[in-house]
């Protein structure tokens, strides 16, 4: 269940635009056979601050099988077009475990330590010290919202970004892969010309185990992109993971407000 909330986290954090505004994506998300989960993602970005927040829940049978509920809440600074995290928080909740997780920064947006529990017992705080190479780069958050400001700026997704999550290091690779036409559906009544972009993970040789590497050169996240017709701001219509441990993930904007 944690590789679905991953995934959907990236799927609603992808596009964004520079200029001071808020923006609601709600998806549903659909796993192998089932009707797995509903999101709500909301993000504000200005010229110098930005928040993100997504909260999953799932439903339906996978909710029977799997009950899982999540939010992650990240905020930071931009400073001379450099993403700053300057918080982050989440809480997470399956069958038997309640987790929570806030990390602490430093004014250049480096993660100095965290404080995690399990099921409200055993608060742990554990010091970071951040790689030397890890310049201007934090959480895959941050990334993430870098990534949004690419796209916005020039239209394209190519990059390779570094991530630093406090424990590991890694790289997330975007392609671009040209315009592609989306229909609706009964899911989405989202259609149009739409520019399409892949995401995967490089561990840098470290081999980690960990879901994130899961999402691999062979086996990326694909992702569809139309523009608001109101205000032109460019939000996720569609996204495809062709396989996973239980089987295709295709997961549906329905319904986007924007706010400027």
């Amino acid at each position: 269940m944690k590789k679905l909330a991953l995934i959907l986290f990236f799927f609603l954090t992808l596009v964004s635009k520079v200029n001071a505004h808020q923006v609601i994506h709600y998806a549903t998300a659909f796993l192998g056979p089932f009707n797995a989960s509903d999101a709500v993602f909301q993000y504000n970005i200005s010229s110098n601050d930005y928040l993100v927040q997504t909260n999953i829940e799932t439903i339906g049978l996978f909710n029977t099988l799997y009950p899982f509920s999540a939010e992650y809440k990240t905020t930071g600074k931009i400073e001379k077009n450099i993403f700053k995290t300057t918080s982050y928080k989440s809480f997470s909740q399956s069958r038997f475990n309640t987790r929570q997780k806030e990390m602490f920064y430093d004014k250049n947006g480096k993660p100095t330590y965290r404080i995690s529990s399990k099921n409200s017992f055993n608060s742990k705080k554990t010091e970071i010290l951040p790689p030397p190479d890890n310049i201007h780069t934090t959480d895959l958050q941050t990334v993430l919202a870098e990534i949004v400001s690419q796209f916005t700026q020039v239209g394209f997704c190519n990059a390779r970004l570094h991530v630093f999550d406090g424990k590991k290091n890694f790289d997330i690779i975007f392609n671009d892969e040209g315009k592609e036409h989306i229909s609706a559906n009964e899911y989405s009544p989202f259609t149009g010309k739409a520019t399409k972009c892949s995401f995967y993970a490089d561990d840098l040789g470290q081999n980690h185990d960990d879901l994130i590497f899961q999402i691999t050169k062979e086996n990326p996240v694909n992702v569809w992109i139309l523009n608001d017709k109101k205000t032109n701001l460019p939000f996720i219509a569609k996204l495809e993971k062709d396989s996973t441990s239980l089987g295709k993930l295709s997961v549906y904007t329905n319904k986007v407000k924007i706010k400027d």
